[in-house]
């Protein structure tokens, strides 16, 4: 993998911006709004951190091309999803979101089925564009959608996502928070259990009774209406660490009190 050159997906990267830190809390401010310009300035102010995390995988074989524009899907990625009141450095939050895009790439592109550049650069311009216009217009954008905002057509965009996509362990770390790791099983709904009537057992609803009114109430959204923690915390009014933190302590002590 050549790294030397100065130019990397059409992006001089000897000219790309370096945000104070003022200036990333003021665009930070902006995006929050829907200001768009402001998230594009953002993304492109944080393309060193995208450029320092790739130089970790020098010995790979894949073009840097490809990485590079995995590592801003990443680096997009955590721009969505940062929650500046868990009070940590943006960098913080973004390199392991970074670094998951491109481990998950290496290990989809170690398969024996290859998927051609132009699969990738198609699936690419599609997955910038679906961000793009959920950002916008605070929805997930339709295949018709997505297909008239980078010209290309909806089968072609279909069977390009679909080649690339990759299988994805449940327990694979989204976040680490001063020891408390969110998963990805933490960020999808739970339909079984919303179906399953164990939940209406009385001895799990005295073990409810027994803790706070926050918990009780996290516990129900995640068990009994199915909803994410990503759901929760936006009814609730906390963050999603806080939400994760306050159900695996409900969880605990409702074991505890079930096995007494």
């Amino acid at each position: 993998m050549t790294q030397g050159r100065v130019e990397i997906c059409g992006v001089n990267t000897s000219k790309l911006p370096l945000l104070k830190p003022e200036e990333k809390e003021a665009l930070f401010a902006r995006i929050q709004e829907g200001d768009q310009a402001a998230r594009d300035k953002y993304i492109e102010g944080n393309l060193r951190l995208v450029l320092s995390v790739i130089k970790r995988f020098s010995s790979s074989t894949e073009h840097v091309d490809d990485l590079f524009q995995i590592g801003c899907i990443g680096l997009i990625k955590a721009i969505d999803n940062f929650d500046q009141s868990l009070n940590v450095k943006f960098s913080t939050y973004a390199v392991p979101m970074i670094l998951g895009e491109i481990k998950r790439f290496l290990r989809d592109s170690s398969s024996p089925i290859r998927v051609s550049r132009s699969l990738k650069d198609t699936a690419y311009k599609a997955i910038y564009a679906r961000e793009s216009l959920t950002r916008k217009n605070l929805k997930e954008p339709s295949i018709e959608e997505i297909s008239k905002e980078v010209g290309i057509s909806k089968e072609d965009i279909v069977y390009a996502m679909d080649a690339i996509q990759s299988p994805m362990s449940l327990f694979e770390p989204v976040y680490t928070d001063g020891g408390d790791t969110l998963y990805v099983m933490d960020q999808i709904s739970d339909k079984k259990n919303k179906e399953e009537t164990w939940v209406e057992h009385s001895s799990l609803r005295d073990a409810m009774s027994a803790l706070s009114e926050r918990e009780r109430e996290i516990i129900a959204l995640r068990y009994f209406e199915g909803k994410t923690q990503m759901e929760v915390a936006g009814i609730v009014g906390i963050s999603q660490a806080q939400v994760s933190r306050l159900e695996k302590n409900a969880l605990a002590s409702m074991r505890v009190y079930l096995t007494a």
